[in-house]
């Protein structure tokens, strides 16, 4: 199971720099594990405040009842974990 630490990780390895939007397929996790992924974090309320979801051109994913494409990482989720 992917944890908090390596989905930061991956993020900051595929954007240039925090803020910058990345494509979820990028992250390179099937369509259902990047939903489960990322919704549940989305639900956690010391988690989801640094993550930022968009709606652009890509894979549409389903993330708590939201079509999303991206997400962007505001550097201060590095204090929670």
């Amino acid at each position: 199971m992917t944890n908090l630490k390596e989905i930061v990780e991956r993020y900051a390895s595929l954007a240039r720099n925090f803020g910058e939007p990345v494509l979820l397929s990028s992250f390179g996790w099937s369509g259902e594990e990047t939903e489960r992924l990322f919704s549940g974090f989305d639900e956690d309320y010391h988690i989801s405040r640094y993550l930022h979801f968009s709606r652009l051109e890509g894979e549409e994913y389903l993330v708590s009842g939201a079509t999303v494409t991206h997400v962007s990482m505001h550097e201060g989720i590095r204090t929670v974990l």
